[in-house]
């Protein structure tokens, strides 16, 4: 489901605020892939990805009251998402460690282009400080513009294209001394 689904899904957001538990269930389900996602690209982890995406719908259901609209809804899990990802990032150190399982291309991959590419592309967004990968994230996955972004993470939009002016400057720096050290051993 998505914004454009208009009235049924408001139809079911009012059913999920009236208590209807398979409507709030269908709420999960249509949204999951958007907090999954933003959450595994945030932890680089499948299992703490799917820990916080529950975490974050059990804050949902606490919170189901507040949410205005499916636009509200929408901007809320984007919000409460990344900021239980910052939070944990912080909190946690973080070790570089991959599963074969990871190695598999992850959530909403099989775009077009070079595989070997977008990994050092996923692992170089990975290294960045955590303000500033959940800005480069809604930017470049959600499509954010920096005033949503600033709105969603609570950052003043100025820091907002700080974080992106200067992310993608150490991307782009990475990215080219990946290559010119690819160059070098061939």
């Amino acid at each position: 489901m998505s914004e454009d689904d208009g009235g049924y899904g408001e139809d079911l957001l009012s059913r999920a605020l009236a208590g209807e538990s398979a409507a709030f269930r269908a709420l999960v389900v249509s949204h999951q892939r958007l907090v999954y996602s933003l959450a595994l690209r945030m932890l680089s982890d499948r299992h703490q990805a799917e820990d916080l995406s529950q975490e974050v719908f059990v804050q949902l259901h606490r919170n189901l009251a507040s949410v205005e609209s499916l636009t509200h809804l929408t901007f809320w899990l984007r919000r409460v998402t990344m900021n239980r990802a910052i939070d944990r990032l912080r909190r946690e150190p973080h070790y570089a460690t991959t599963s074969i399982d990871e190695a598999v291309t992850i959530a909403a991959e099989g775009q077009e282009g070079d595989p070997l590419l977008q990994r050092r592309l996923r692992t170089l967004i990975a290294e960045l400080p955590p303000a500033a990968r959940a800005v480069v994230l809604l930017r470049y996955q959600e499509d954010l513009d920096p005033v949503d972004i600033g709105r969603t993470l609570k950052m003043p939009v100025n820091t907002v294209k700080s974080h992106l002016k200067r992310s993608l400057a150490i991307l782009r720096e990475r990215m080219q001394a990946t290559a010119e050290a690819s160059r070098v051993s061939t």
